[in-house]
């Protein structure tokens, strides 16, 4: 059996689908799987060993150029390449309108969540085969009981298995003290809803750096590569320079401990099997936290700011 996924943004919710890959896998053995995902992305599912093609999409920098006879051109390149292979069922995890009308691309099959749990309701109208999966899950919970129903198989009972090892990066942290341990922060977010006050932030590399360990601070945008130099300048501690994804799971997938905000980086950590404590100060960790084979653990909320002596005692637990 050959099947596209098509699992396109975000980078937490493309980490999220990784575990239903690897359910499919073992459970199908033969099968072929392909992957449709946003280009900035695409290192995320290249690292599981059961994908066998990436397929990198630029809708983010085509969506601004839409009247740019280039941005057509590459869009009906993608589609013809795309569609010169042929799928027993092309699966979409995504459950958006725009992500079902990239589905619709391929040569095969659709199918998706049914209209009463999809994200957009619309979109489920782009699929042939449906399939009810409650929307109060975990986002990999859902992926799973998805990928389980529509290729036929019972969802096994065991925990996810992201099925990720850490790449080898260009960017190597530089060590300090001889004994090789580091620490991963990452103040990073999408929205300031998400952001944790930076004293806190402060504190806990401070506490990290007394504790024998070298501090990495990770950062994504001109605003957050200022908040990241405070930081360091504050602790002692290391501000790379900007990483592609893979270069960034190289670090994290080797990183004592990772802590970090509700964004990507922070997921693909606790994929990689790396001890991770996710903060959340906007969004319900029930329905996305961190999760991953090492130790992991989501703290705060909607409107809830987790008190640095929270986030502290959970460092202290992640810690050997």
């Amino acid at each position: 059996m050959k099947l596209l996924v098509v699992k396109t943004t975000s980078m937490g919710d493309v980490v999220h689908a990784l575990p239903a890959i690897s359910d499919a896998a073992r459970l199908l053995p033969g099968i072929e799987i392909d992957w449709m995902v946003e280009a900035p992305f695409a290192a995320v599912p290249a690292l599981h060993p059961a994908v066998k093609q990436v397929w990198p999409i630029a809708w983010r920098r085509w969506r601004k150029r839409l009247w740019d006879p280039a941005t057509w051109r590459a869009m009906a390149e993608f589609r013809r390449n795309l569609r010169a292979q042929p799928y027993d069922l092309v699966l979409d995890l995504q459950g958006l309108v725009k992500s079902a009308l990239w589905a619709a691309q391929a040569r095969g099959p659709r199918a998706g969540y049914d209209r009463a749990s999809i994200w957009e309701p619309f979109a489920s109208r782009l699929y042939q085969r449906h399939a009810a999966v409650s929307p109060k899950l975990h986002a990999i919970e859902r992926c799973r009981r998805l990928v389980a129903a529509h290729l036929g198989y019972a969802l096994p009972p065991t925990p996810p298995v992201f099925g990720l090892k850490a790449p080898e990066g260009s960017w190597k942290m530089p060590m300090q003290s001889g004994d090789h341990r580091f620490a991963a922060l990452i103040p990073c977010a999408s929205r300031p809803e998400k952001l944790w006050p930076e004293d806190r932030w402060i504190a806990l590399a401070q506490h990290l750096r007394g504790r024998g360990h070298e501090v990495v601070v990770f950062w994504g945008s001109d605003e957050e590569r200022a908040r990241a130099a405070r930081i360091v300048a504050a602790c002692g501690g290391v501000m790379p320079p900007f990483l592609s994804v893979h270069d960034a799971a190289a670090v994290l997938g080797h990183a004592r401990i990772v802590i970090g905000l509700d964004t990507g980086l922070t997921h693909l950590a606790a994929a990689l099997g790396s001890a991770t404590i996710g903060i959340y100060c906007d969004y319900d960790p029930s329905e996305a936290g961190v999760t991953g084979d090492g130790f992991h653990a989501s703290i705060g909320g909607v409107g809830q700011q987790p008190p640095l002596a929270d986030v502290m005692a959970l460092t202290e637990r992640a810690l050997p």
